[in-house]
């Protein structure tokens, strides 16, 4: 396959921007997030995973029981595996019994059921619940601090290493700001069927209601999970998810100093986000952005696009001046595979390119018999179109 571009501009995004047009006019430059009294914090868009605002967000800091984040994790995989059900039944040990702080109130030596346990630790932040899956899952607690080291490794989150499965203080017990974003957005991606018990408001076990500590559940529009946590070394802590419309952001606050300013910093942030930026899905996976030549293939043509959906978030105002082009890669020949980099597209903002993505064949074209290489023979190279006006 020659590697050469040549270049195709695509009309979509023209098609996008004069939607967005009207809401356009007089955009300026967006403003700072204003005063943030937690000392650790960012807000990223999950669609697209643009940083809209961060400070001191890879620094390492005690989670508190944000840690519970990753043991869900893990447990959700077990699930995926089947390794673990929803209707197994835990022998509640007396080293989950005994743990100290938020509780499930579970009772030793009583067996009971992992969807109880996983709503124990999700909406109650319990203790005993969380060091009950560890141990179902891995036999002990510490072996199943390896598993979450191993899983936080593969995710990216460079600045984590956990000691625990509950966020008790323990020295060596970190993780950051960009990390427990990369984990919530993660979580909400792999397991989407398990989301919802972040934006349960309550839950009753032994005849003990307790309410879910996240309290911009139901106060802050958009606000559907995800976790707070305190200790006295971590501070208050929190990773709020909220969706507006289209768009959703991770919200990320480490070490406030009361529950106050904990929500505080997490409003005005969940607010500065949606106030000042948009997301777009701007293509969707497996849709056509462009028809590419193939020489000596079953087909003389193959319809590229994208793996995963395209998503961009910009300023507001900005959506109506975004602009793409396609660039496919000269005398495609095949075999072609669908994995196979057959192009590229780009997003451009003011003639700036500010996003690229590998455009791929969305169906395999196979080597065709000489009959069809002779008729599919090498194509003449279309030549470069403007960008619409």
């Amino acid at each position: 396959m020659g590697r050469g571009p040549r270049l195709l501009i695509t009309p979509a995004l023209w098609f996008l921007a004069t939607t967005l047009a009207a809401g356009s006019a007089g955009a300026t430059d967006a403003p700072s997030p204003g005063r943030i009294e937690a000392p650790a914090f960012i807000v990223v868009d999950h669609g697209s995973g643009r940083t809209l605002a961060e400070r001191e967000a890879t620094a390492a800091r005690e989670p508190a029981s944000l840690t519970k984040l990753m043991t869900a994790y893990v447990v959700f995989e077990a699930l995926r595996a089947g390794t673990l059900k929803l209707t197994d039944e835990v022998k509640i040990s007396h080293e989950a019994w005994r743990a100290p702080g938020s509780q499930t109130f579970l009772r030793e030596r009583s067996r009971v059921p992992v969807s109880v346990l996983v709503q124990g630790m999700i909406v109650q932040s319990g203790n005993d619940a969380a060091i009950a899956l560890a141990e179902q899952i891995a036999g002990s607690e510490r072996a199943f601090a390896e598993r979450m080291n191993e899983d936080a490794a593969r995710l990216g989150m460079t600045a984590s290493h956990f000691v625990d499965a509950t966020g008790l203080p323990r020295a060596g017990h970190v993780s950051s700001a960009r990390d427990l974003a990369i984990l919530a957005s993660t979580i909400l991606r792999e397991f989407p069927e398990y989301y919802g018990w972040y934006s349960q408001r309550s839950f009753e076990w032994n005849d003990i209601k307790q309410y879910n500590r996240n309290h911009l559940l139901g106060h802050l529009d958009g606000v559907d999970g995800m976790k707070t946590g305190f200790t006295g070394r971590a501070g208050y802590c929190i990773v709020a998810s909220a969706k507006r419309g289209d768009m959703r952001v991770m919200v990320v606050v480490l070490d406030a100093r009361t529950p106050r300013e904990r929500m505080r910093s997490t409003r005005a942030l969940i607010n500065y986000a949606f106030d000042n930026f948009e997301t777009h899905r701007l293509y969707a996976a497996g849709a056509t952005v462009v028809q590419a030549d193939v020489a000596q293939g079953t087909h003389n043509t193959v319809a590229l696009g994208l793996s995963d959906d395209f998503f961009l978030t910009v300023r507001r105002g900005d959506g109506a001046r975004l602009r793409s082009q396609a660039e496919v890669f000269e005398h495609l020949t095949a075999p072609l595979a669908t994995a196979d980099a057959a192009g590229e597209l780009k997003i451009s903002l003011d003639g700036e390119t500010i996003a690229t993505r590998p455009l791929h064949p969305l169906a395999p074209v196979e080597r065709g018999r000489w009959w069809n290489r002779l008729m599919n023979g090498e194509q003449t190279p279309a030549t470069a179109s403007e960008a619409p006006k």
